[in-house]
C-alpha cells in the first residue's frame, strides 16, 4: 500500500538584496623624531605593499605635516593595519628609538 504524500507548497519570498557599503575609515600615521625616512618607507612597504615612490611621498608628508593618511578602508581592516604599525618595532638606525610609530584610525570624510 502506497500512501500519497500531501502536496508540497513552496513559498517564494522576494528578498531585497541591497548591498550596504561599509563606511570608510582612515589609518593616520603620526610624525615623531625617533624614526628615519628609511624606517617609514620600509614599514609602509611591508604593511601596505606600497612602492618606493609612494612610500617616500608619504614619509615626506608625515615629516612636513605631522600626520598623513596612509590607508582608507573599512573599520576592521583599518584597525588591523593600525595594529600592524604599532607592532612593527623600533628603528635600529636611531639609538634612542623606543618603539614603533604612532597611528590611529578615524572616520573618513564622505
Amino acid at each position: 500500500m502506497v500512501l500519497d504524500a500531501p502536496p508540497v507548497t513552496e513559498q517564494i519570498e522576494e528578498v531585497s538584496h541591497k548591498s550596504k557599503t561599509m563606511p570608510p575609515w582612515n589609518v593616520v600615521l603620526l610624525d615623531d623624531n625617533d624614526h628615519t625616512y628609511e624606517y617609514v618607507m620600509e614599514m609602509l612597504k611591508c604593511i601596505f605593499g606600497y612602492d618606493e615612490p609612494k612610500t617616500f611621498t608619504l614619509a615626506k608628508e608625515v615629516d612636513n605635516r605631522g600626520r598623513v593618511i596612509v590607508f582608507t578602508t573599512h573599520k576592521e581592516l583599518a584597525e588591523l593595519k593600525c595594529d600592524q604599525i604599532h607592532a612593527y618595532g623600533t628603528d635600529h638606525r636611531v639609538a634612542t628609538c623606543q618603539g614603533s610609530m604612532s597611528a590611529f584610525v578615524e572616520p573618513a570624510e564622505a
